[in-house]
């Protein structure tokens, strides 16, 4: 198929780390820790007071152990009363349950929840009853295992044999009832024997714990006997141990006074936090001011550190704190080996500003040991506000990086073609002013309309910048293009309620800055424009060759496809109107693009297809007669014309019916349109829809004529027409 369109048609500073706390240094009252090693005074001074201690201590001792036997008895018997009790309640359930379950046969209703209630209760009245006869391991009130001992005292026991000569029967009457399917019969047997014995069973079991109260009142007299001994003797001793050091502490008092007033002077001075950390994470009790200002909140004494870190910090940087800081509590683990895999050496956090709103901050926390016995008692945490220093550091890389992109693409610059570099500076600097005079033109009293226009126009010259830039190898100048196209599209697609024209005011300053990327480029460069002499093409200059070769190639490795481009330019040096060589190249440019793009299939498909795994792309000028000729044709996948059509449907171009009174070729002519683009998603090469659109502008600005000759799955050829 071709089509023709006529002219006419729009288609860092250093901040110093934390000095680790030195052994012998002055720390926080919580910090400082007496040497528990230290040599005892003379012991003929505390003689008195350590043969009263010592004494006190094997009384208590024997105390105590008395009292923790018979607590525990008690605790015993505390277990065995309740579930006796609970026996009381279970002799009701199961006669309650049976009746329950006779009334529903009766009635022909489901009897399944009372069948299970009566096999629940009859089970743990089994089990407890042969608990307290012989002891075992039974459901507690709470459903968990306690351990029931037998039963003391003769009375007990006989109380338990009555119980179990009635239950025995009991059980051999429930026994076919609780298989499921008793005979009407048997569920009367059982019914019968229940209102017989449950009286007699209640009370059994109510003198069960009667009994068992008999003997944890008595061991609970012992107890109190033996408790108000001991209290008696602590007494004494403990006027003895007052009196010896009442006036020693009194003196003492005043040095722990002064003490703790200079610790607080430190905490409230320090810039930095510090606090103590215990082995299960939690802060000590002495918190420099500091430490609040740092975690952007009140801290207690108590709190888990890992938990005010927790809503600063990504879910890895707190686990990789967390096994961090278990490491340093180890004794085994050498600090020295560890400090340099601080993952919190350096943490970036979000903090509430004054004005209530997220701030990042960085922060950076130390640890070190605090030994005693050479056990990890504490860890000595150190937090410091690193911003200022970090800010100053990502500032420093951030403007290495700028000047390492412009020293890379100056040097790109200076290997590329020397005219060709002119010719680009050129041609660039004028697309930008212009692009500079729409933006200065426009304004939000000239209607929607005419704000989206001049983004249309812009977008058309930045893309050609962009394929321009790329073309020359120059990927910071093509990457700020793209980015300023970015741009575009977000205002172009931004609430419709928005002011299109105060949106443009974010424009000026990419603007500015590819203006002076262009500048640093100009520098190299002051190559002018002069007609080319009439020359043989077999000697004319071969660098935009070169260029558009290289640019071809670049596009197919980030697209993952094969190509061998063959670009036969030199001819276009024979034209005499400068600006008809600038829109020749421009359309070229964005043509080679488009066919490795959207042309060339990848190896596999062509493959499939029966063709070579690399596909071909041609590029030519070539003057016939009157007329200059430019064709670039690729072997790629063609046009269809239905893939066409539902993309437009796809955009809400156009509904089915609507196409369906479309042809062929007027379908395909919507390729030119802006907007349009067949791309499965958006890159730094396709998607946007504006390179053949800016193909047609370039062809109309030409005065040219296009044919498109395209075959699904063989070829797609443009063909450029005008006059020389």
């Amino acid at each position: 198929m071709s089509t023709t369109l006529p002219p006419t048609v729009a288609v860092g500073l250093a901040v110093p780390a934390p000095a680790r706390a030195a052994p012998n240094a002055a720390q926080p009252a919580s910090l400082a820790q007496p040497k528990r090693g230290q040599q005892w005074f003379s012991l003929g001074k505390y003689r008195d007071i350590i043969v009263a201690v010592a004494l006190f201590l094997l009384f208590d001792l024997g105390v105590l152990v008395l009292n923790f036997y018979t607590s525990f008895q008690i605790s015993e018997d505390a277990i065995g009363i309740n579930l006796a009790g609970r026996q009381r309640m279970l002799s009701q359930r199961t006669a309650k349950a049976l009746l329950a379950l006779q009334t529903a046969r009766a009635q022909q209703a489901p009897i399944e929840a009372d069948l299970e209630e009566l096999r629940k209760a009859v089970q743990l009245f089994d089990i407890s009853l042969k608990g307290f006869q012989s002891g075992a391991t039974i459901p507690g009130g709470d459903g968990k295992p306690v351990m029931l001992h037998a039963a003391e005292g003769a009375k007990a026991a006989a109380i338990l044999q009555k119980a179990q000569g009635i239950w025995t029967t009991y059980q051999a009457n429930l026994a076919p009832v609780l298989a499921g399917k008793p005979t009407d019969a048997q569920l009367s047997a059982a019914v019968d024997y229940a209102r017989v014995n449950n009286l007699p069973l209640l009370g059994l079991m109510n003198e069960l714990t009667t009994a068992l109260e008999a003997v944890a009142s008595a061991r609970a007299n012992t107890l109190r006997l033996v408790q108000t001994g001991g209290i008696a003797l602590a007494l004494l001793n403990f006027a003895f141990i007052l009196f010896k050091f009442l006036r020693r502490l009194r003196s003492s008092d005043a040095a722990i006074e002064a003490a703790n007033e200079e610790n607080r002077e430190i905490l409230t001075s320090v810039r930095e936090g510090l606090f103590l950390l215990t082995p299960d994470f939690r802060l000590g009790s002495q918190l420099s001011k500091s430490a609040h200002l740092l975690f952007g909140r009140t801290l207690t004494p108590g709190d888990d550190f890992f938990q005010l870190l927790e809503p600063l910090v990504t879910p890895k940087v707190m686990q990789d704190g967390r096994d961090y800081v278990e490491l340093l509590f180890s004794p085994h683990i050498k600090e020295a080996l560890v400090q340099n895999i601080n993952p919190l050496v350096e943490v970036r956090v979000l903090m509430k500003n004054r004005l209530g709103h997220d701030e990042p901050r960085f922060l950076s926390f130390q640890f070190n040991r605090v030994l005693e016995n050479k056990t990890v008692r504490h860890l000595l945490v150190t937090v410091q506000d690193i911003t200022a220093r970090i800010e100053l550091e990502q500032r420093l890389n951030a403007e290495r990086q700028r000047s390492e992109k412009e020293f890379g693409m100056l040097l790109k610059a200076v290997e590329a073609d020397p005219v060709l570099l002119g010719e680009f500076v050129t041609r660039t600097e004028a697309q930008l002013l212009e692009v500079n005079d729409l933006l200065r033109s426009t304004s939000s009293a000239q209607g929607e309309t005419a704000i989206l226009n001049t983004l249309t126009a812009v977008d058309r010259l930045m893309h050609s910048i962009k394929g321009d830039a790329a073309a020359m190898n120059l990927d910071t100048l093509a990457s700020q293009a793209h980015a300023f196209e970015t741009e575009l599209q977000r205002i172009r697609h931004a609430d419709s309620n928005s002011r299109l024209g105060d949106a443009l005011l974010t424009l000026p300053m990419p603007l500015e800055e590819l203006l002076h990327k262009v500048a640093s480029l100009k520098v190299l460069t002051n190559t002018p424009r002069t007609k080319p002499v009439a020359a043989d093409t077999n000697t004319a200059p071969l660098g935009l060759n070169d260029t558009l070769t290289r640019l071809a190639l670049q596009i197919a490795s980030r697209k993952n496809v094969l190509i061998a481009p063959l670009v036969r330019l030199g001819m276009l040096k024979q034209l005499e109107d400068v600006q008809a060589q600038d829109l020749v190249h421009a359309i070229v440019v964005q043509l080679v693009r488009n066919a490795v793009v959207h042309g060339i299939e990848t190896p596999a498909q062509r493959v499939a297809a029966h063709k070579p795994p690399e596909g071909r792309i041609e590029a030519e000028l070539l003057r016939d007669g009157a007329d200059w000729v430019l064709t670039v044709r690729d072997d790629g996948a063609g046009l269809d014309a239905n893939n066409v059509r539902e993309k437009l449907v796809t955009l809400g171009w156009y509904n089915p019916p609507q196409l369906a009174s479309f042809d062929d070729r007027q379908v395909l002519m919507h390729i030119f349109k802006p907007g349009f683009s067949t791309a499965a998603q958006l890159d730094e090469d396709a998607g946007r829809g504006v390179g053949l659109d800016l193909v047609q502008t370039q062809i109309q600005k030409l005065g040219a004529r296009l044919m498109l000759r395209s075959t699904p799955g063989k070829f797609t050829e443009f063909i450029v027409r005008f006059a020389a």
